[in-house]
C-alpha cells in the first residue's frame, strides 16, 4: 500500500476507531469518472472532496462526482460574497489539510476545518471516498462520512 494511504488507514484507526479498507488502482482515479470506471460503481458514487477557500479559511466540500460544486451556494451558506470562494490553492491544501489534490479524503485532517456534505450522496448505500492519494480509494457509508467529518448536510451541486 502506498505510505499515504497506509498513513490515512493509521489515522482513521486512531482518531476515529474505523478500520479502512483501501482498494488501490495503479491507472489512477485522479477524476470522479475514472474513480468510478477503476471502482465499478455509478459516477454519482464517488465521494470527490473538494477544498475551497471561502473568504481566506478553508472547507472540504465532500460532493458526488456526478456534480460540480457551486461556489454561490457554498458562499451563501457561510454568509459571504461569491467573490471570496473558489477552489483552494493546491500548496495550501497541502500544507493545512495534510493530503494533496486527488487524494484528499473526507476525514483525518490536519487542520480543524469545516466539512460540507452533498447530500445527493445520502441516496447510495455506498460511497467511495479518497484514501490519501490519487490512487486510493476505500468504500464507506454515506452516513459515517457524516458522522466522523461531523459534516452538515447541504445542496452543494449547481
Amino acid at each position: 500500500m502506498h505510505p499515504s494511504a497506509e498513513q490515512f488507514v493509521d489515522r482513521a484507526r486512531e482518531q476515529y476507531g474505523v478500520e479502512i479498507d483501501v482498494h488501490e488502482f495503479p491507472e489512477g482515479t485522479k477524476t470522479a469518472a475514472d474513480a468510478a470506471d477503476a471502482v465499478g460503481c455509478e459516477l454519482a458514487q464517488i465521494a470527490s472532496s473538494i477544498v475551497m477557500s471561502v473568504d481566506d479559511d478553508l472547507v472540504v466540500v465532500v460532493t458526488s462526482g456526478a456534480n460540480r460544486v457551486s461556489e454561490s451556494k457554498v458562499a451563501a451558506h457561510f454568509d459571504v460574497p461569491e467573490e471570496p470562494v473558489s477552489m483552494a490553492d493546491a500548496g495550501r491544501v497541502k500544507d493545512r489539510i495534510g493530503w494533496s489534490i486527488g487524494g484528499v479524503p473526507p476525514i483525518c485532517h490536519d487542520a480543524a476545518v469545516p466539512v460540507l456534505f452533498d447530500e445527493t450522496l445520502t441516496e447510495f448505500d455506498t460511497v467511495w471516498a479518497a484514501a490519501g492519494t490519487p490512487e486510493a480509494v476505500f468504500p464507506i457509508a454515506p452516513s459515517r462520512v457524516r458522522e466522523l467529518s461531523e459534516a452538515t448536510v447541504l445542496v452543494v451541486a449547481e
